[in-house]
C-alpha cells in the first residue's frame, strides 16, 4: 500500500477565489511508490504538502498537529485534503474492507482507498471535524484502530537528534522501540524485563545488606542505609526505617533508560547523530508483521549533513523497495544525485512530477541527465528563472550585461546554466509538460545561429555573399525560434556567434575589439579586424573565455565607479539585443 495521490482545495497557498469545485482540485499530485523528493524555492508549497499529509494521517511520534487559520487559503472558509492509496495487498486491504473502492472488474479488479479531511470555519471559528474514508464525496468515519494503520513516520526540519536519542522520560528513542515488533505486545515476558527484574532485586539487596539467598552481607549500601535510618528513627520512631527501591521494571521504563549512539564515536557531531536518528525512526517502516502504511516524511533531508553524507543518505533511500518516502530539500547536491522520476518541482502554486509520463523528456534525455546533471546544473531546479547557455563566455558575460541594464540576476533568483554544448533539449524539456497545467518558470535558451560570414578558401579566408548569409541566417533563426514553446523561449545570436554579435554591436564593439587585442597580441587586428576575428572563429583559436572575462570586468569596474561611459543598447536593431531580451524574459520583465 502506498500514497499514490494527494489533492488539495484551498489549503494554504494551493487555492483560488470562490467556492470549491471537487472536480477541479488546486493541487493534484501523483506520487511514486518509492522515493519522492519535493524541491522548489522558499514558500513554493513544499512544507504545505508535507503538512497536509500529516494533518490527515498523524504521526508515530505523536506530534502536536491541529488546524489553524493559516491553513485556509486567503479568506476562504473551507479547505479539503484528499489522499488516495493504491496497491493494497490482501493482508492490508482486510483492515479497510468497508471503506474500499475498486478499479477494474472480475479478476482484474484492484482495491483503492480514499481519505478526506474537509474542514470549515465560521466567523473565524474552526468547526471540529474528523478524517473520513470512502469512494463518495462525504465518506464515513474511521475507527480509532483503523487510523493507527495510517500513521506516518515524520522527521521535522530542525531535528534535535542528540536530545531525541538520550535516556530520559518519554524519550523519542523509547517511543520508537516500543512500537517495534521486538517489544510491542511483549511487555511482560521480554528478555529485557527479565534482565532488569534481576537487576532490581540485586540493587535492593545491596542496600538491605543481604545476598541473593537473603543471608547478611556487608555492603556500602547497607552502611548508607543505616546512617539514614539513625535519622529516621529520631524523626519518627524506632519502628521506622528507610527502604531503597529501584525504578519500575515495566518495558517503557526500561527503554527510557537507553541511549543510542554510534560505536567508536565518543563525541558524535550533529551530522552523525542525524543519520543515526533517521536510521532509528525508519524502524517504523520496516516492521515485518505490519499491515499498515509504510510512509516516511522527512523535511530538509540535508539538515546538518555535509555533501558526501547527503549523497550517502539519498543513495540509500533510492535503494529502498518496500517503503515510501516523501522528502523536501533545498540542496542542489541532493537534486543532482536523484533520478528525475523521483523529483517533484513546486512552482507557482502547483507541483510538477518529473517522471516520463509528465515531461517532454524522452528516455535518452533521462539517461543523459542522470549522467551529466551535476551539482552546478542542478541549480536550475531551485531558480525563479533559468538562462541556458552554450559555454563559459555567455555564463561569464550575462550577469554583467544584466547589471548594466539595471537587473541583478541573483536578486531575481535567476540561474545561468552552462550546459557546455548545444543539446538544449536535454535541459529545456524538463520544463515542458505533456499535459496542462504547464510550468511557469521562464526559461531563456541563448544559442548561436552558427551561420558563418566567412569561409576558408585554400589558405585564405574570404567573406561570403551577403545576401546568401542573410537568407541562411533568417532561415536558421526561424528554425531555432520554432523550438520556443510555452515557458521555454529561444534567443539565438543574429550573427554567427556571441563574439561576432558583440563585434557587430554598436554598443559593445570596442569592448570586444580591445579584449581580443589584449589576449591575441601577435595577431594583426589592424588591417582587417573582422577577417581576423572570423579566421580565429573558424580555426577555433579565439580565447573566448578570456575575452568574456575582460569585457565583463570592464563593465563591472565602470558600474562600480558610477560613471557610465558604456551603455548596453536595448534597441532591437543592436546585435546584442538577443541577450537583453533573454535576460528580461528570464527575470519576468
Amino acid at each position: 500500500m502506498y500514497l499514490s495521490n494527494i489533492k488539495l482545495w484551498n489549503y494554504r497557498k494551493f487555492g483560488a477565489e470562490g467556492e470549491i469545485d471537487l472536480d477541479k482540485p488546486h493541487l493534484d499530485l501523483n506520487l511514486t511508490h518509492g522515493l519522492n523528493v519535493i524541491i522548489g524555492e522558499n514558500d513554493s508549497g513544499k512544507t504545505a504538502i508535507i503538512d497536509a499529509i500529516k494533518l490527515v494521517l498523524r504521526t508515530h511520534s505523536y506530534d502536536y498537529i491541529r488546524v489553524e487559520d493559516k491553513d485556509f487559503f486567503n479568506e476562504s472558509n473551507r479547505f479539503r485534503i484528499e489522499l488516495k492509496f493504491e496497491d493494497l495487498k490482501p493482508e492490508e486491504a482486510k483492515n479497510f474492507t468497508e471503506w474500499l473502492g475498486w478499479t477494474g472488474t472480475g479478476a482484474d479488479a484492484k482495491p483503492f482507498l480514499k481519505l478526506n479531511y474537509d474542514v470549515k470555519r465560521q466567523i473565524d471559528k474552526i468547526i471540529p471535524t474528523d478524517v473520513k474514508a470512502g469512494v463518495d464525496e462525504e465518506g464515513y468515519l474511521l475507527s480509532a484502530e483503523t487510523k493507527d494503520y495510517f500513521k506516518a513516520t515524520y522527521l521535522k526540519p530542525l531535528r534535535d537528534a542528540e536530545n531525541e536519542l538520550v535516556a530520559k522520560r518519554n524519550s523519542r528513542l523509547s517511543q520508537i522501540l516500543l512500537g517495534d515488533e521486538a517489544f510491542k505486545g511483549k511487555e511482560k515476558n521480554n528478555d529485557l524485563v527479565k534482565i532488569f527484574s534481576g537487576l532490581k532485586e540485586e540493587l535492593e539487596n545491596y542496600f538491605k545488606g543481604v545476598d541473593n539467598a537473603g543471608q547478611p552481607k556487608v555492603t556500602e549500601g547497607k552502611q548508607i542505609k543505616d546512617k539514614i535510618d539513625n535519622y529516621i528513627k529520631s524523626f519518627y520512631s524506632n519502628n521506622n526505617e528507610s527502604e531503597f527501591e529501584s525504578t519500575s521494571t515495566d518495558i517503557k521504563s526500561i527503554l527510557e533508560k537507553l541511549t543510542l549512539t554510534l560505536k567508536g564515536e565518543p563525541n558524535p557531531g550533529l551530522g552523525t547523530l542525524n543519520r543515526l536518528f533517521m536510521a532509528a525512526e525508519l524502524l517504523h517502516l520496516t516492521k515485518s508483521n505490519w499491515t499498515g502504511l509504510r510512509l516516511g516524511l522527512v523535511e530538509e533531508l540535508e539538515a546538518h549533513l555535509h555533501p558526501q553524507a547527503q549523497m550517502q543518505v539519498i543513495e540509500a533511500f533510492q535503494k529502498q523497495k518496500d517503503i515510501q518516502l516523501v522528502l523536501t530539500t533545498h540542496s542542489p547536491n541532493l537534486a543532482s544525485k536523484l533520478k528525475l522520476e523521483n523529483l517533484i518541482i513546486c512552482n507557482n502554486g502547483n507541483a510538477f512530477p518529473m517522471g516520463e509520463t509528465y515531461t517532454k523528456l524522452d528516455k535518452d534525455n533521462y539517461k543523459f541527465l542522470e549522467k551529466f546533471l551535476d551539482t552546478t546544473k542542478a541549480n536550475l531546479f531551485f531558480a525563479k528563472g533559468v538562462i541556458l547557455v552554450e559555454g563559459w563566455a555567455e555564463e561569464i558575460l550575462l550577469p554583467s550585461i544584466a547589471k548594466a541594464i539595471n537587473i541583478d540576476l541573483t536578486e531575481k533568483g535567476v540561474s545561468i546554466v552552462n550546459i557546455g554544448h548545444t543539446g538544449f533539449d536535454h535541459y529545456a524539456n524538463i520544463y515542458l509538460r505533456q499535459a496542462e497545467p504547464n510550468m511557469k518558470i521562464p526559461v531563456s535558451v541563448v544559442t548561436d545561429s552558427d551561420i558563418r560570414e566567412y569561409e576558408k578558401n585554400g589558405d585564405n579566408f574570404i567573406k561570403r555573399d551577403v545576401n546568401t548569409v542573410q537568407q541562411e541566417t533568417l532561415a536558421k533563426l526561424a528554425s531555432i525560434n520554432d523550438k520556443s514553446e510555452n515557458n521555454v523561449q529561444y534567443f539565438p545570436a543574429p550573427n554567427w556567434t556571441l563574439e561576432y554579435s558583440l563585434f557587430k554591436s554598436a554598443s559593445l564593439t570596442m569592448l570586444l575589439q580591445n579584449a581580443a587585442k589584449a589576449f591575441h597580441t601577435h595577431t594583426d587586428w589592424y588591417t582587417d579586424f573582422e577577417k581576423a576575428l572570423a579566421t580565429k572563429l573558424i580555426n577555433k583559436t579565439l580565447k573566448k573565455t578570456d575575452i568574456a572575462y575582460h569585457i565583463a570586468n570592464t563593465i563591472d569596474e565602470e558600474l562600480s565607479k558610477g560613471v557610465r561611459t558604456i551603455t548596453i543598447s536595448e534597441d532591437v536593431g543592436d546585435t546584442v539585443n538577443y541577450l537583453v531580451k533573454a535576460i528580461k524574459y528570464a527575470t519576468g520583465n
